[in-house]
């Protein structure tokens, strides 16, 4: 892995520091698409053009990441920033990515209060709550054609959603990710792979036992009752951000039992945002910086932005540093395997479940609506147009079935 440690020099330290967030930075200002797609892009900058990994590596570092609860492609970021220049350079990989999504998701959560009472504004955030129902469906079906591919994880995905769908709560969906767990371990024989040669990222088995012993106890925190306030918001990001498998969309049905069923954030607020994230670059996670904008506690506004954003991802990047110096031994383990064999059926589950509630029941009120969710559908599926063009096509029609 070409230079991968953190330059002695404080000079050339801080240069790389640079070099890592402004090719972020272009990355999040161009990485439409979703989690997939913009491990695409990575491959395409970081081994094609720049060097930084080898070919292994980036695999090695993708496979870590699916393997892990949290943001995929945030993950395979931060890793390669941590890889090219150390601790500073993994937070600048992180910023770089994220920051423009978040900004746009802030403008955002500011500007849809006002527009929402206008007649035209109301069918625009309308038409975004369609578009959330077809990227959920797409989410779905593609999910399902990997992870749930044969009969044992088919029967797995069903059960979670059997379960969810009867007993809501995070506490459900807590217990159909462990049940899946137990299931793969039990019914699936899913075959291990070797890790890279050379992949030796910079961290300490210190360092990875405090971040294993942080994220729990953040997470065990996260489930206590408290009042209204900063620990409230912080403990619905990041409850939400530890308990995501499988890709960026399954944080819809967490997000939503965190925020809207306790009476954080409005159903229509709370679609109309996740249907305009998948108009954006970047990671899908950045929806917490507008949800955070708007959450009914305190502290909301620009500091609510900072604190739900925080709080989503760093489950996420703590679980990767925990696992990154033990991943070449696991790696390796068969039961490892299949145990995460059955949490990808079952989050497909838990995803198809937030696909009828709450996306279809709140958003699809008549066949016309049905007809413009299924049409961005089929263009997301069948067409493979950019979501940008599929997300401006339904605020459209939305408008326009509202005039």
């Amino acid at each position: 892995m070409a230079e991968a440690a953190r330059a002695t020099d404080p000079a050339e330290g801080w240069r790389r520091d640079g070099e890592v967030f402004l090719a972020f930075l272009k990355l999040g200002l161009t990485s439409f698409g979703g989690p997939i797609a913009h491990l695409g892009y990575f491959r395409a900058e970081f081994i094609a053009r720049r060097g930084w990994l080898t070919e292994r590596a980036f695999a090695d570092l993708v496979a870590l990441a699916q393997f892990l609860p949290g943001p995929a492609s945030s993950q395979v970021g931060f890793a390669v920033g941590l890889t090219r220049s150390g601790w500073l350079g993994g937070l600048a990989a992180w910023t770089g990515f994220t920051l423009p999504s978040a900004i746009l998701m802030l403008a955002f959560a500011y500007g849809a209060a006002g527009i929402a009472d206008l007649w035209w504004g109301a069918g625009l955030l309308h038409g975004l709550k369609l578009m959330a129902v077809a990227v959920i469906a797409q989410a779905v079906l593609g999910m399902a054609r990997n992870f749930c591919a044969d009969a044992p994880r088919a029967a797995i995905g069903a059960a979670a959603l059997a379960l969810v769908a009867f007993v809501p709560g995070s506490l459900a969906q807590l217990a159909a990710i462990a049940g899946g767990a137990l299931a793969g371990l039990a019914a699936v024989r899913d075959g291990a792979t070797e890790a890279a040669d050379d992949f030796a990222p910079h961290v300490s088995r210190r360092a990875a036992f405090v971040a294993l012993c942080l994220f729990v106890a953040l997470l065990a925190l996260s489930f206590l009752p408290v009042g209204e306030g900063l620990a409230t918001l912080a403990a619905a990001f990041y409850r939400s951000g530890a308990l995501v498998f499988g890709g960026g969309h399954v944080v819809l049905p967490l997000l939503r039992d965190a925020l809207v069923a306790p009476g954080l954030l409005s159903q229509n607020a709370f679609l109309a945002g996740y249907g305009a994230a998948q108009a954006l670059p970047g990671p899908l996670f950045a929806v917490a910086a507008g949800f955070g904008a708007l959450a009914g506690t305190p502290p909301a506004g620009i500091a609510g932005s900072v604190v739900a954003l925080a709080a989503i991802f760093l489950p996420g990047m703590l679980a990767l540093v925990a696992a990154l110096p033990f991943w070449r031994a696991l790696r390796r383990e068969a039961h490892a395997q299949s145990a995460m064999a059955g949490i990808n059926a079952a989050v497909v589950g838990l995803l198809a479940a937030a696909l009828y509630n709450p996306a279809f029941v709140s958003a699809v009120l008549s066949p016309r609506d049905f007809a413009v969710a299924t049409a961005a559908f089929t263009l997301l599926v069948a067409g493979r147009a950019p979501p940008l063009l599929v997300a401006a096509l339904a605020a459209a029609a939305g408008v326009a079935l509202a005039a």
